[in-house]
């Protein structure tokens, strides 16, 4: 029997992903082992695998189409021996069964589940009584928004209709607004849309928001309204630090790896937090997680928004090899190229701002972590050195501390602590 590939989760938390570009097409051969497509999820961009060998029947969602639910049918491949072109009517039972519950999934309310049904019935038949060839995700969209298939023209492969006919179709709106409402209370904070930014005639162009940026919205938004933050600030001489940087890079030049600062503040943060237990925590609501372990996310901006790549085990490595899996992660993140073991999970955050020339900031918490580092830049300041007024370089470093987890005391001592390995680094060699 014909063989359905459906939108993999290619993490944990994915629930939906952007086919960004098929590898194959219909009528081509296929083995286990062999590249299908490439998949944008938030974070990054990754390659579908075969599982099966066969031969690709049918593609039921185009290259581009975005917010393609995990589990939904994308094609369709024959098993060994099966004929291609009768495959390829048998997933439509399948997609058909699939799109009549995906319509009140959503509602929460049992007296607005059946509001999406008036939609979705037009949308089953056709005048001549012909099924519809319409895409799941078209037909979810079309039940969401009151859009009757029928009225439509495809222009997916063979007539199918697919996303981007449905824009500018008309819709129901009163219905459409009436299975969301009840939504709305799942989150604290409105919805803004383009239509709720005032013109005030201004010359403009909206830009359609990625994937990438819909979740950092999402993920700051809910950290800030769920996670008290209690934010505090110390100033840190650098000097020592620099010396030994200078040295460190002399003695590891002939083995091609250069130490950054930032590098050696990582390896600062891990070993205060192993100092400091009580804020290498996570808050459960009715357990508090304890690590044993510091993995630091450390946050890099790349095109479209910020990812954590996470250097697992940062206080037990060296801050030779902090560095060079640093350079590699950073590379990968640039390109999309991260896996998510790669950027997910983390026990503490730092973000640098310093080379921005950033004096002091405060950063959001990346739950479920309990803190984030937020460093500011180095500069030649007015310092009091061995009771006597003199110019050093310092920072600030300013942590953010989820209230719940973690005790102002607590949080005071860790910020203490780093302060006192970064102003003698030689604890960090040892």
């Amino acid at each position: 029997m014909p063989i359905e590939l459906k939108m993999p989760a290619l993490s944990p938390t994915m629930e939906e992903g952007t086919l960004a570009k098929w590898l194959v097409k219909e009528g081509d051969t296929v083995q286990s082992g062999d590249l299908l497509a490439e998949i944008e999820t938030d974070k990054a961009t990754m390659e579908y695998e075969a599982i099966d060998d066969g031969v690709i029947a049918q593609i039921l969602i185009p290259a581009g189409t975005d917010n393609v639910k995990v589990g939904t049918v994308i094609a369709v491949i024959t098993g060994e021996g099966e004929d291609a072109g009768t495959a390829k009517a048998a997933p439509a039972p399948a997609a058909k069964a699939e799109a009549a519950p995906a319509a009140p999934a959503p509602t929460p309310a049992p007296a607005a589940a059946p509001a999406p049904a008036p939609a979705a019935a037009p949308a089953a038949l056709a005048a001549s009584g012909d099924r519809i060839k319409a895409s799941p995700l078209a037909k979810r969209l079309a039940a969401s928004q009151g859009i009757d298939l029928s009225t439509l023209t495809g222009t997916g492969p063979g007539g199918r209709i697919v996303k981007a006919d449905l824009e500018g179709a008309p819709t129901a709106a009163p219905a459409a607004t009436a299975s969301a409402s009840p939504a709305a209370p799942a989150a604290s904070a409105p919805i803004m849309t383009s239509e709720a930014i005032p013109d005030f005639g201004i010359p403009h162009e909206d830009t359609k928001l990625s994937g990438m940026r819909k979740t950092i919205a999402r993920r700051l938004t809910e950290s800030m309204q769920q996670s008290p933050h209690i934010y505090l600030t110390v100033d840190i001489r650098l000097d020592a630090l620099l010396k030994l940087r200078g040295e460190l890079n002399a003695s590891l030049e002939s083995r091609g790896v250069k130490l950054s600062v930032n590098d050696m503040l990582i390896k600062a943060l891990a070993v205060a937090l192993e100092r400091v237990p009580a804020c290498n925590v996570s808050f459960g609501g009715d357990v508090m997680r304890q690590y044993s372990r510091a993995d630091i996310s450390v946050a890099v901006s790349i095109p479209g928004g910020l990812i954590t790549p996470i250097i697992t085990d940062a206080g037990g490595k060296s801050m030779s090899k902090i560095s060079t899996e640093m350079g590699e992660l950073a590379a990968k993140a640039k390109e999309g190229k991260l896996q998510p073991a790669e950027y997910q999970g983390g026990t503490a955050s730092i973000s640098n701002m310093g080379m921005m020339g950033i004096k002091q900031f405060t950063a959001v918490i990346n739950p479920p972590q309990g803190m984030i580092m937020a460093i500011g830049a180095g500069e030649k300041r007015p310092y009091v050195v061995d009771d006597a007024l003199a110019i050093a370089t310092v920072m600030s470093a300013t942590g953010s501390f989820d209230h719940r987890a973690i005790d102002g005391a607590d949080g005071a001592l860790l910020m203490k602590t780093f302060k006192e390995l970064v102003e003698n680094p030689l604890g960090l060699v040892a």
